[in-house]
């Protein structure tokens, strides 16, 4: 039996969402998400939380295929809207009918007009120089009441590299708002960097929008719009940039969606959608169950009875030992309900997955988003065989000590599970301790199965910080995402990688 408390351990807003190619997109019209993002300035001013939101076309999801942080940054925006009618058909055919397009071109006029209405600030950063300002005297033309909180426009260049007093201006400024115009996947990947830090409480990755309000690019004629042709008149209006990316986004996106279709349809030929068993709380975790489909059809039944778990509860264990399947709406729902746990401090753990539903994750890039666990027993036991529950606890901290590899004495610091914003100042500070006693460090990624580019900050400042002091920086264990990462950025260039501390090689002097 549930018993909920006076206030719920996790708020958990109802998202309506259908995930493409593993990428949540929110079943919202234009005013709806007007109206959630005027919710998440109130409510971030109260509460100090900050809210990222994305506008999402092809070639976001084509980036969050090819990119396992993008992929992430987009699996966990607050907020992610169908910026092109591609994903509005997509939605469409995977069994959610979308409302329409909202794009961030059309928006960002509407915003602007909401946050004057409002008093809501606004801060304007990117697009080339002299585009933000114009952008910003032309919405204050508009909507005389808007407040400009600033507005810059910093050189092109890495997030890595980027001046930290655009930080400290953003933070002097305190906007209820802020508009990033780096283009996707930069802006998402900056947002997400430094969210915590300026504490913003609504950061909207903009794209080209300011060069659209500016009129420095031209749209497409309405009914190019309507009928989904804009990326034509885009493609024509600059198709020695653009063709390649264009024919690449499309081969892409169709190739994965036509997998996405054909294996749901071939799921969903299967089975029955049964009832969702009631919640229960065992020894500090709610339990759900789910047998047969969970779909769009039983969808809210689900989300109403975790609700009722997460009133008592932040730790969630979702029982899918006799789910058949799950459509895309469900995947989202998922995701949804993952980042609000983790948002309140708790885990949400997947117990005995089967194998249709496996099969679904792994091909939506989700199998090593969730965590797993084989029987529910496993998620609270403490044994030295269980997996989620004290054993993650462990794995979601970086780790210290001194070992000898080769007659060589190294410091060794594990990464967590996910090193990101939220982590990479605790490794961080242990690795520099561990500089100071040893200039030959090993940082381990065995147990990270994500890593941000705020990890990567912290990876090539402490490569150039053991190069000063004639020591050597080792990373061993990056494998499957995490690799990908690395190799992406071409970290793999001039950070050496092993597999693990035993492949470190023996000099003719006997040490590295």
């Amino acid at each position: 039996m549930i018993l909920p408390m006076e206030k719920p351990v996790v708020e958990m807003p109802l998202r309506n969402v259908v995930a493409i190619l593993g990428v949540p997109v929110d079943n919202l019209s234009m005013d709806e998400t007007l109206d959630r993002m005027e919710t998440f300035v109130r409510s971030g001013r109260l509460s100090g939380r900050t809210y990222q939101v994305a506008t999402v076309n092809t070639d976001f999801i084509v980036n969050a295929v090819k990119d396992p942080e993008t992929r992430v940054i987009l699996q966990e925006a607050d907020l992610a809207s169908a910026d092109g009618m591609p994903v509005v058909w997509a939605a469409r055919l995977l069994g959610v009918p979308l409302p329409g397009r909202v794009a961030g071109a059309d928006f960002v006029p509407l915003l602007a007009e909401r946050a004057a209405r409002n008093g809501f600030s606004i801060y304007f950063l990117g697009a080339a120089p002299g585009i933000a300002g114009r952008a910003a005297e032309l919405l204050q033309a508009a909507y005389p009441d808007l407040r400009v909180a600033g507005v810059f426009s910093p050189p092109f260049g890495s997030i890595l590299d980027m001046d930290r007093g655009i930080l400290e201006d953003i933070k002097a400024a305190d906007p209820d708002i802020l508009l990033v115009a780096f283009g996707n996947p930069k802006q998402e990947k900056w947002i997400a960097m430094h969210r915590r830090e300026l504490g913003v409480p609504l950061l909207v990755g903009v794209g080209g929008t300011l060069d659209f309000i500016t009129g420095n690019t031209q749209r497409a004629p309405r009914w190019m719009q309507r009928t989904g042709l804009e990326w034509l008149h885009r493609l024509l209006s600059d198709p020695r940039r653009l063709f390649r990316r264009y024919v690449d986004d499309f081969w892409i996106f169709g190739r994965f969606l036509v997998l996405q279709l054909w294996h749901m349809r071939r799921a969903a030929s299967r089975g029955l959608i049964l009832p969702i068993a009631e919640p229960v709380l065992i020894a500090g975790w709610g339990v759900i169950g789910v047998r047969g489909f969970l779909t769009v059809a039983n969808l809210d039944e689900f989300f109403k009875k975790v609700g009722r778990l997460l009133e008592a509860t932040p730790n969630l264990a979702v029982d899918l030992s006799g789910t058949e399947f799950m459509d895309s709406a469900a995947v989202g729902t998922l995701i949804h309900i993952d980042k609000e746990v983790r948002q309140a401090g708790g885990k949400m753990v997947l117990v005995g997955v089967m194998e249709p539903v496996a099969q679904t994750l792994n091909l939506l890039r989700l199998d090593t988003y969730f965590l797993y666990a084989s029987r529910l027993e496993e998620v609270w036991s403490d044994s030295e065989n269980s997996h989620p529950a004290e054993a993650l606890d462990e794995r979601d901290k970086p780790t210290r000590q001194q070992i000898s590899v080769n007659q060589q004495a190294w410091e060794l610091v594990r990464a967590p599970r996910r090193f990101d914003a939220e982590t990479a100042g605790q490794v961080q500070a242990d690795c520099l301790a561990a500089l100071g006693q040893n200039p030959h460090l090993i940082l381990n990624l065995s147990s990270t199965v994500l890593l941000a580019s705020a990890g990567l900050a912290v990876i090539a400042q402490l490569h150039r910080l053991a190069s000063e002091k004639d020591g050597h920086f080792i990373l061993t264990g990056a494998t499957g995402d995490v690799l990908t990462v690395l190799r992406l950025v071409n970290f793999d260039r001039f950070v050496t990688l092993y597999p693990s501390v035993l492949d470190i090689p023996v000099s003719k002097e006997g040490r590295f």
